[in-house]
């Protein structure tokens, strides 16, 4: 009997550990069982139908593009591991390459205007506030549980990109909101989400991804995401929106301009190697800004 993809798709994304990539990935593949149908056969998909899939994201900038191929692509990889898929659906899907836009750094005082807002809802602004302070991936963060928090010391123990358990530190302002966002709980993930989450079906999560007080799912990678592209829309002058990695960057950014060594900046990142901090550390136009005002030799007063 030929494995019906929907059953394939279960399998796969219980394979999947980290909760924020999972549920990425299953709203690529729900995509993809709308269009070949829940019994379709996997060794049948072909490269028409994932065509169709990525139709969805054509006008989406091209990291979405990325992130929702991905998705394919690791699904594809999995199933011809598994036996269940011969060909690659996937081969005529080509990545796009992002357009630069100069410096991803967010300037320090529009972060303010964003973390201060009260129209944002609280768990937004601790989200936003702890991947800044910690200048963690925003993988990372979402994927904390209230058990893998120390209040007392700022801190949080996180799993690594490379698998390896690592420690992330806050500053005050977000120790001050993070026991107002936990109102008491104990046990379950810090980040939820608005509903409560489906207790069977395909969008049924893990039981480590639901709150055992609230029943409410871990909110997921592309909900934050959205929300604060949404949010920094109007403070952006591309009006597009700033994305969580750039939480990360500017943090890093601002700490080079702040004068801080590489490797007090990797010990903040935790890069495996100094070459790596190369993109997040370049200096850009704020510091072109101050030191072109600084040389200018028509100014009356000179710097002491």
């Amino acid at each position: 009997m030929k494995a019906p993809l929907t059953a394939v798709i279960e399998r796969f994304l219980e394979s999947v550990q980290a909760a924020t990539t999972r549920a990425g990935y299953a709203e690529t593949l729900a995509r993809l069982t709308a269009v070949a149908g829940p019994q379709y056969p996997v060794a049948a998909l072909t490269p028409e139908q994932y065509a169709t899939v990525m139709d969805r994201w054509t006008s989406a900038a091209a990291a979405t593009w990325n992130r929702h191929l991905s998705a394919l692509v690791s699904f594809t990889t999995w199933a011809q591991r598994q036996d269940l898929l011969a060909t690659n659906p996937a081969r005529r899907l080509e990545r796009r390459k992002p357009a630069r836009r100069g410096d991803r750094a967010i300037p320090a005082t529009r972060l303010d205007k964003l973390f201060t807002d009260p129209a944002h809802a609280l768990r937004e602004r601790v989200l936003w506030r702890l991947l800044y302070d910690t200048a963690a991936r925003a993988e990372e963060i979402l994927s904390l549980n209230v058990e893998d928090l120390d209040l007392e010391f700022r801190r949080a123990r996180v799993v690594s990109k490379g698998g390896a358990i690592e420690y992330v530190h806050w500053a005050t302002v977000t120790a001050r909101l993070l026991p107002r966002l936990l109102a008491g709980c104990t046990a379950g993930p810090v980040f939820l989400a608005d509903r409560r989450a489906p207790t069977s079906g395909t969008r049924a999560p893990a039981r480590g991804d639901i709150c055992p007080t609230t029943g409410r799912g871990r909110l997921s990678y592309p909900r934050a995401e959205y929300l604060f592209k949404t949010a920094s829309a109007d403070l952006d002058p591309h009006r597009q929106g700033w994305t969580l990695h750039q939480l990360r960057h500017s943090a890093l950014q601002h700490l080079a301009q702040a004068g801080r060594t590489a490797p007090e900046l990797q010990a903040k990142s935790r890069h495996q190697h100094l070459a790596s901090l190369g993109r997040y550390v370049r200096l850009g136009e704020e510091t072109s800004a101050r030191i072109t005002a600084e040389a200018d030799p028509a100014q009356r007063r000179r710097p002491r």
